[in-house]
């Protein structure tokens, strides 16, 4: 064996000494790789499905409907649309930032922006970026695929009549809350409860599978309102319309039915779109006809007569003596156009005189007077529940000085909303009955609670007849073929300085048929500067227009077309040769 052989033994024996260690370790290190596999897959699987599923599984949640708002007759107005909302992860998408001005140009805002704002949430997981997309644009933004960014299915709420029912609904916040109206006021009974449910999502944090359902979403009930749409309709353009023409500040009218107690209307002006969120402004969303009170002057008187006849001091037929015209109580005169002389009570009410009133409250004991006119609801709240109603004001009969007492005769010194109001009338309409109002549709009439007899309600109905004729100051409330009941006012506004001598606050409020009375009305118009403001010229003619509409709609047979004549016998003349 030459020394080159023996040179070469020992470094083949140190390369198959280094093989076979190497070869050990790998063998070792796959042992040990395919040990923890076993251990993790046969003994560990619990630990490897929550790791996965605190990766992968969420836990979603699933919007509720809010529940549809109705006319009485089924006509939708409120519903909630479906709309997708963009909300972002801004950790996850910022490590996409070469994404963002992609981004930024379909929601059409500025990327610098856009990238401020995501550094300032970047603690944060959840930011919503755009809320209640339209379908185009949330089309747009999933496109694009970006990590971080998620489309969320929401409602909005949609509002088909528009302005026309606007303050009688109110309108939801951008989280679908009620915020005003009758949207706040049945909140609880309109918003649904949301549900959950277990999706799995990729790495982009996109739903690829729905694991299962936790809590299943429950919809809002739907709310059946007492209005009727058509009648609203007609009530918003008359109202409308006369704002316009006399160039009012604001305006009110509601519709009751007489039978139920029911409102069938309820507008106001001017008015607002719930579907334009640049339009809700305080300013413009009260509901004035049931939260703003008035002075209801002359409208009030009818009531007077009511107390006075219910009393038993005086009964139809009586008369007041009005000579000389005026009447003094304490300093205060007050006093009528014309001397009208010796007058019943429907002449008063027919020619509103205010010496007469005064005459007859002056004769009535405060506290059976202040009882019948609580009783009609003065300085109640009604039962309508309306977010922020008015209860107006009706001051204790102890503190009632004379003249107090002479001025709440004629309508002053007190105040009351446009549906009091038009509920007083209902009374006098409904035989002296007192029905609570109710803005939500009911099955049949509620109990009833006697107010005055039925024989004095029905002589204060004949009373107010005269006043819609020539005789009498409401002529313009006329209704073809109806007879109507009612009264003109026009009170002077109360300003900082006193009662103003240039505005005034025009209010006719009546009830129609009179056969079978249906409907009471009550319209206002505030500070009418078109050159007329007398109740008769600006508020009858409204009344007449929603009364005419409301009388066609309900297909209320006429009660004021005299009967025909009987055919008078035809006498046939002999045949002559």
């Amino acid at each position: 064996m030459s020394s080159a052989d023996r040179q070469q033994k020992p470094v083949q024996r140190s390369f198959v000494w280094r093989m076979w260690f190497v070869a050990a370790v790998l063998m070792l290190a796959v042992g040990g790789l395919v040990a923890r596999a076993v251990h993790l897959q046969v003994f560990n699987t619990d630990f490897l499905h929550a790791q996965a599923a605190a990766r992968h599984l969420r836990i979603a949640t699933l919007s509720a409907t809010r529940g549809v708002i109705k006319d009485r007759n089924g006509v939708p107005l409120a519903v909630s649309t479906p709309v997708d909302s963009v909300w972002v992860n801004p950790p996850q998408l910022l490590e996409s930032a070469d994404r963002i001005p992609a981004l930024a140009r379909v929601l059409k805002m500025d990327g610098g922006e856009l990238t401020a704002r995501l550094t300032r949430n970047v603690r944060k997981e959840f930011v919503y970026l755009r809320r209640h997309m339209n379908p185009a644009e949330a089309a747009a933004v999933d496109a694009l695929q970006i990590p971080g960014v998620h489309l969320l299915r929401e409602y909005r709420r949609y509002y088909p009549a528009g302005e026309v029912t606007g303050h009688l609904l109110g309108f939801t916040n951008i989280d679908d809350r009620g915020q005003e109206g009758l949207e706040l006021a049945f909140n609880n009974w309109l918003q649904g409860v949301p549900g959950t449910k277990r999706v799995l999502r990729d790495r982009l944090g996109r739903v690829i599978e729905d694991v299962e359902s936790i809590e299943p979403p429950r919809p809002g009930g739907d709310l059946v309102t007492s209005i009727d749409l058509r009648i609203q309709y007609f009530a918003y353009r008359a109202l409308k319309a006369a704002v316009q023409q006399h160039q009012a500040a604001s305006a009110s009218a509601v519709v009751i039915d007489v039978t139920t107690g029911e409102v069938l209307a309820d507008v106001n002006q001017p008015a607002y779109n719930p579907n334009d969120r640049s339009q809700i402004k305080p300013a413009l969303f009260r509901n004035r006809a049931i939260t703003d009170i008035i002075e209801p002057g002359s409208t009030f008187k009818p009531l007077i007569v009511a107390a006075a006849l219910d009393s038993g001091r005086f009964n139809a037929r009586s008369e007041v003596d009005t000579n000389s015209g005026f009447i003094r109580v304490g300093n205060k005169t007050i006093e009528d156009k014309h001397n009208l002389g010796r007058i019943d009570l429907a002449t008063i009410l027919a020619k509103s005189s205010n010496v007469g009133m005064v005459h007859l409250a002056m004769q009535l004991d405060k506290e059976v007077l202040w009882n019948t006119l609580s009783r009609f609801g003065t300085g109640r709240l009604t039962t309508s529940g309306f977010p922020g109603e008015s209860a107006g004001v009706l001051a204790p009969y102890q503190s009632w000085r004379p003249i107090g007492q002479a001025t709440l005769a004629y309508g002053y010194g007190l105040s009351m909303t446009p549906l009091q109001l038009a509920q007083a009338y209902a009374v006098l309409a409904a035989e002296g009955l007192y029905r609570p109002v109710s803005l939500v549709r009911i099955a049949q009439a509620p109990i009833a609670r006697r107010v005055v007899s039925p024989q004095v309600a029905r002589d204060v109905l004949s009373m107010l007849e005269q006043v819609v004729t020539r005789e009498g100051t409401g002529l313009k409330a006329a209704v073809t073929g109806y007879r109507v009941a009612g009264k003109t006012g026009t009170a002077r506004k109360l300003t900082a300085s006193g009662y103003s001598g240039d505005r005034h606050t025009a209010v006719f409020a009546g009830v129609t048929p009179v056969d079978k009375p249906r409907f009471a009305i009550v319209v206002v118009v505030d500070d009418p500067r078109g050159g007329v403001y007398y109740g008769g010229d600006v508020a009858a003619p409204v009344f007449s227009t929603i009364a005419t509409g409301a009388l066609r709609i309900f297909a209320v047979p006429p009660d004021g077309i005299p009967p025909p004549e009987a055919p008078r016998p035809v006498t046939l003349a002999a045949n002559r040769p």
